[in-house]
C-alpha cells in the first residue's frame, strides 16, 4: 500500500499542487481517530506513517508520573525506567500498540483523507481563480431556475444570479448563453460560491471596455454611469486626446458599438454624453436628448436649476422622471428643471450666462435608481454619483 500511496501523493503534488507532507500529516491525524474509534481506545496515541520504508505504527503516549492514577494515560517512573533509564518525571513514554489488522483500516482511512484533501484543493483553486475575477464579466450558460435564483454554469463552478440582480424585461431559459458580472466570491462549506449580476453598472462598464478599444487602451475614460437596468442608462466619457471624439468612439460607425452592447442587454437604451468638470456643461449634456437653455449652479447646496424650452420640458424630465433622475445620478448634482415660461415668471431667466447641450441622441446603458413622482412643470431630484 505504501508504494502505491507514495506514487499517488507524488502525482497529486504535481497535478493539484498539494504538498505530500500535508497529506501525510492529515492521514496520520485521521488514523489516530480511526484507531480510537475501531479499537475503543481512549489513551493518547500517535501514528507514524513512513511511506519510504513502508511502515505504519501506532504508539501509545503516556506521561511519566510518581503515582499512577490512570493507566491509559500515565506510567510510573519505575516502569518507564525499565524501558529507558534516562526517563524522568513529566517525560513522555511512547509504546507501540499497532493492531495486527490495522492495515485494512489504514488503507480505507488514507483513501478517504486523500479524496477529501483533493476536493478541498480543487475548491481552493476554483476560489482563487474566481476571487481574482470579481468585478469582471464572464460568459455563462443558464442551467436551472427556482423561485428565487437563477443558476449559471461558468465551467468549473455554478454561479448564483439572484432575482434582484436579473433584468426584469429578460426571460431566461436553460441552455441560454448570457454575460454576467461577478459581484462577490465567498468560501462556504460546500465550496466557493460565486454571485453574479445582470443589473450592476459594472456590467455596462466592462461591456464598453470589451467593445470599445479606446476605452480598453485608456484613451477614453468612463467617468460615471447611471443605470435603470433593462430600460435606460446614461454614461459619461472623457478623453485628454483632442484628436479623439469620446462619444463618437463609444457610439461607433453607424452606432455599431453601442448597438452591440444594447443588444446584449436586451435592448436597453444607452445615452452617451461627454463629461465636463464644469457642472453647467456636464448637467446640460447629461439631460440629453433634451435641449437646455440655461443651467444655474448653487455650489453650496450642490444643486442646479435647469431651464429648457417649453416644448422640451417633458423630454427633459422623461417618462416617469427617468431622464432627469438618471442625469442627477450621473452628475451627482441635484437638478431642478423649469420650463422657459415658468423661469421667466419666477424671475430666474434670462440668466447671467447660458449653455445649450448637444441635441444628438446617439445612445444607449445601467444602475438602480429610486423612482420619484414628477409633475408636468418641474422635477427636483438627487442621487449619489455612481461609477
Amino acid at each position: 500500500m505504501s508504494s502505491e500511496l507514495l506514487d499517488a501523493l507524488t502525482a497529486l503534488e504535481k497535478q493539484k499542487g498539494i504538498s505530500s507532507e500535508v497529506i501525510v500529516e492529515a492521514i496520520e491525524a485521521a488514523l489516530v481517530t480511526a484507531y480510537k474509534r475501531n479499537f475503543n481506545q481512549a489513551q493518547n496515541v500517535r501514528v507514524d506513517l513512513n511511506l519510504e520504508i513502508g511502515t505504519m505504527k501506532v504508539y501509545s503516549r503516556k506521561d511519566v508520573v510518581a503515582e499512577v492514577e490512570d493507566e491509559r494515560m500515565q506510567i510510573s517512573l519505575e516502569d518507564a525506567r525499565l524501558i529507558n533509564p534516562a526517563y524522568e518525571i513529566e517525560d513522555i513514554v511512547e509504546l507501540e500498540v499497532t493492531p495486527r489488522d490495522f492495515g485494512r483500516i489504514a488503507a480505507q482511512t488514507a483513501k478517504q483523507v486523500v479524496t477529501q484533501r483533493v476536493r478541498e484543493a480543487e475548491r481552493g483553486i476554483i476560489f482563487e481563480e474566481y476571487v481574482d475575477r470579481e468585478e469582471d464579466i464572464v460568459n455563462g450558460i443558464v442551467e436551472r431556475l427556482d423561485a428565487r435564483n437563477l443558476y449559471v454554469g461558468l465551467g468549473k463552478v455554478e454561479a448564483v444570479l439572484p432575482i434582484g440582480e436579473q433584468i426584469s424585461t429578460e426571460t431566461y431559459k436553460p441552455h441560454d448563453r448570457i454575460k454576467v458580472y461577478i459581484t462577490k466570491v465567498e468560501k462556504t462549506s460546500r465550496g466557493p460560491q460565486v454571485f453574479v449580476s445582470r443589473t450592476h453598472p459594472g456590467l455596462l462598464r466592462r461591456l464598453f471596455e470589451v467593445e470599445v478599444p479606446e476605452i480598453f487602451e485608456g484613451i477614453v475614460e468612463i467617468k460615471s454611469i447611471a443605470r435603470e437596468a433593462g430600460d435606460r442608462s446614461k454614461i459619461s466619457v472623457h478623453t485628454n486626446n483632442e484628436a479623439v471624439d469620446p462619444v463618437g468612439s463609444c457610439v461607433g460607425g453607424r452606432g455599431a458599438r453601442v448597438q452591440s452592447i444594447s443588444n446584449e442587454l436586451n435592448g436597453e437604451k444607452i445615452d452617451i454624453v461627454e463629461w465636463s468638470e464644469d457642472p453647467v456643461i456636464f448637467v446640460a449634456n447629461a439631460l440629453s436628448p433634451s435641449k437646455v437653455i440655461d443651467v444655474q449652479v448653487n455650489e453650496e447646496e450642490r444643486s442646479t436649476t435647469v431651464v429648457v424650452p417649453d416644448y422640451q420640458l417633458s423630454l427633459a424630465i422623461g417618462k416617469r422622471g427617468q431622464n432627469a433622475r438618471l442625469a442627477a445620478k450621473l452628475t451627482g448634482w441635484k437638478i431642478d428643471i423649469k420650463s422657459e415660461t415658468d423661469a421667466r415668471e419666477l424671475g430666474i431667466y434670462p440668466p447671467v450666462g447660458s449653455v445649450t447641450s448637444n441635441d444628438e441622441d446617439e445612445s444607449f446603458y445601467t444602475d438602480e435608481a429610486t423612482s420619484e413622482d414628477v409633475n408636468e412643470e418641474t422635477i427636483d431630484l438627487y442621487s449619489d454619483d455612481e461609477d
